[in-house]
């Protein structure tokens, strides 16, 4: 990869990443813009996925909201994204919790991690 984009991409790093896995239950504090105020976002829910390297790391969160399952994927060094926190470790055995999709109820959950 070119020397000059490898700076910039360094520069759009955040300093402190969060640690969290897939499986995970976290609260992702989002940043939005309504008009010319700016206001902070709660999103709670099991991280399904985490992709990409470097400045391009996303990760997708799904909760069930009014009986209707929503997913959202964030950047994870976008400057809209304010904190990560867990909430709760699940205990997986996958990194794609695609399955989790079709499932509603009790058969979606994902044990917790007892340490």
């Amino acid at each position: 990869m070119n020397e000059i984009i490898k700076k910039i991409e360094e520069e759009q790093l955040k300093k402190e990443v969060p640690e969290f896995r897939v499986g995970d239950t976290v609260k992702v504090y989002g940043k939005i813009k309504e008009g010319n105020r700016e206001r902070i976002q709660v999103f709670e829910g099991v991280v399904l996925k985490k992709q990409g390297g470097s400045n391009r790391a996303t990760f997708t969160v799904r909760k069930t909201s009014n009986g209707i399952g929503v997913e959202k994927t964030w950047p994870l060094h976008s400057p809209l994204v304010e904190k990560v926190e867990v909430v709760r470790q699940g205990k997986v055995r996958r990194a794609k919790l695609n399955y989790l999709r079709g499932r509603s109820g009790k058969a979606a959950k994902v044990k917790a991690l007892v340490k």
